[in-house]
């Protein structure tokens, strides 16, 4: 079983699984190797993407001198400029997106496979590839998180759009239109004005992968997902498992992926997460995120209060509702 200690498996719907899933060691075997490869090379480049989002300034001070100066041909040149680099990385940032969809779905394709009885066995013995669908569920809230705070992307590529058609319209030739075609920088403008784009590539790509396998059951997709909603969750509640970790970031890893697990079952189940027949300890999940020192975890509680899908219907138990206000 490798890095993974079993403690008690599930067999009844009323019990928890309740494992050690070593997110900081497992390594793929054999059976896991082809899809491990497949994944490993995308989430590689996962950190370079975090890091030039991170450093990503924008071009607001041109932009601003340019449209305060409509007649200062150079000052328009100096804007067209500074936003044209940086279209080229919001495009590298949108690419890579479709790339992690398509990890996702070799993932989901492993992990939900009739080649184990049920999703708990699956984590058990494919433990190598649970740990990088956690680590495309990390990626994703950090993206989004960062993506949320800076509101330079959005004006720098609106500007880069008026600008573009302003020239079409007088017949200039654009350096940087052969980066972002029109169809592209439709596709690009619409990612980018989703509040959470890469949550909500992931959540389509997943919905994307549940009706494409019609003969698979929905459940083992939501099934896969609510298991690691609990293993996480454990993992986090109990002192044995937790002393086992061997750096405070894997605490703060296994509380983004339990919170991004949570917001993809919500969109992927019919009646969500937050339902009585939902298989997520929704009361427990939160008690565990705030049982953490406040300031550590209060994006994570805005993601499941303004990122989810079902939170707010009426069949959502006023508790929950009262534990996230």
């Amino acid at each position: 079983m490798g890095n993974l200690l079993k403690v008690l498996t599930c067999t009844d719907l009323e019990q928890e699984p309740n494992f050690f899933l070593d997110f900081e060691n497992a390594q793929p075997t054999e059976a896991e190797r082809e899809v491990w490869d497949e994944v490993d090379v995308v989430l590689k480049d996962a950190k370079a993407i975090l890091d030039e989002l991170q450093a990503y300034k924008g071009a607001g001070p041109e932009i601003r001198e340019a449209i305060q100066n409509p007649n200062d041909e150079a000052l328009q040149e100096k804007a067209w400029a500074a936003v044209v680099p940086l279209v080229g990385k919001l495009k590298k940032f949108y690419e890579f997106s479709q790339r992690l969809e398509a990890a996702l779905h070799s993932l989901l394709g492993a992990l939900t496979s009739e080649t184990y009885s049920d999703p708990t066995q699956h984590l058990e013995r494919e433990q190598a590839l649970a740990k990088q669908f956690a680590e495309i569920l990390h990626f994703t809230l950090r993206f989004d998180e960062l993506k949320m705070t800076n509101p330079a992307i959005q004006n720098d590529f609106s500007y880069y759009r008026r600008t573009l058609s302003r020239m079409r319209i007088n017949n200039v030739p654009a350096e940087g239109e052969n980066e972002v075609n029109n169809e592209l920088a439709n596709r690009i403008s619409l990612f980018y004005a989703d509040a959470t784009p890469m949550l909500k590539t992931l959540s389509d790509g997943t919905t994307k992968f549940v009706s494409e396998n019609k003969n698979l059951p929905i459940e083992n997709t939501t099934d896969c997902l609510s298991t690691m909603a609990t293993v996480c969750k454990v993992m986090l509640e109990t002192p044995e498992y937790r002393s086992r970790f061997s750096s405070e970031e894997t605490v703060s890893f296994c509380l983004r992926v339990m919170v991004g697990v949570i917001i993809l079952y919500d969109y992927v189940h019919p009646v969500g997460a937050f339902a009585k027949s939902s298989k997520i300890d929704m009361k427990g999940c939160i008690k565990v995120l705030k049982d953490q020192p406040p300031n550590s975890v209060e994006g994570l509680l805005n993601a499941l209060r303004y990122t989810t899908k079902h939170l707010n219907d009426e069949s959502t138990n006023k508790a929950i509702k009262s534990m996230l206000q």
